[in-house]
C-alpha cells in the first residue's frame, strides 16, 4: 500500500496539464487558433515538413496524455518529437535553451518523459481499462503468473 497520498493525484494533475498545453500547441499550428502559428494566426500548410506533422503530433499526443489513454506510448512519442525539436529547430542556432528559445522544447520534452516513466497515474483511462493488472503490477504483487493460459 502507497503511503504517499498525493503521488498519485499530482502525477495525474501534472499529465492532464501537459497533455492539455501540448493539445493546445498542436491545435493553434493546425488549425490557426489560439494565435496560431508562432503567433501568427495562420496554420501550418497542410502535409508541410516538420511543422504539420510536429502539429499533428503534438495535438494527438496531447490529447492522449490528456485523458490518460495509451499514456506511457504517447508521452514518449511527444517526449521524442520535441527532443527532435529540439535539436533540429533550436540547437543550431546556439548551444543553451535561454539563447535558442528552446526552452518550451526542452520542458515538454522532460515532461514527457516523465510521464512515459511514471505512467498516468490513477486519474486515466488506462487506470479505468487496466485496473487489476495496473494495480498489481504497480504494488509488485502480480499473481497473473500463478494463474494458468
Amino acid at each position: 500500500m502507497r503511503t504517499d497520498r498525493f503521488g498519485g493525484p499530482a502525477l495525474s494533475l501534472f499529465r492532464m496539464v501537459i497533455g492539455l498545453l501540448f493539445l493546445c500547441h498542436g491545435l493553434a499550428s493546425l488549425f490557426g487558433v489560439f494565435g496560431g502559428n508562432r503567433g501568427s494566426g495562420e496554420p501550418v500548410p497542410l502535409g508541410q515538413w516538420p511543422g504539420w506533422w510536429a502539429a499533428l503530433i503534438q495535438a494527438l499526443c496531447g490529447a492522449l496524455v490528456l485523458v490518460g489513454l495509451f499514456t506511457r506510448p504517447a508521452a514518449l512519442l511527444a517526449s521524442g518529437s520535441m527532443a527532435y525539436a529540439y535539436f533540429v529547430i533550436h540547437q543550431p542556432e546556439a548551444l543553451l535553451p535561454l539563447s535558442n528559445h528552446g526552452e518550451l522544447s526542452v520542458l515538454f520534452c522532460w515532461s514527457f518523459f516523465l510521464v512515459a516513466m511514471l505512467g498516468p497515474g490513477r486519474w486515466a483511462l488506462d487506470s479505468l481499462l487496466w485496473q487489476g493488472t495496473a494495480d498489481a503490477v504497480e504494488l509488485g504483487t502480480d499473481d497473473r503468473r500463478s494463474v494458468p493460459a
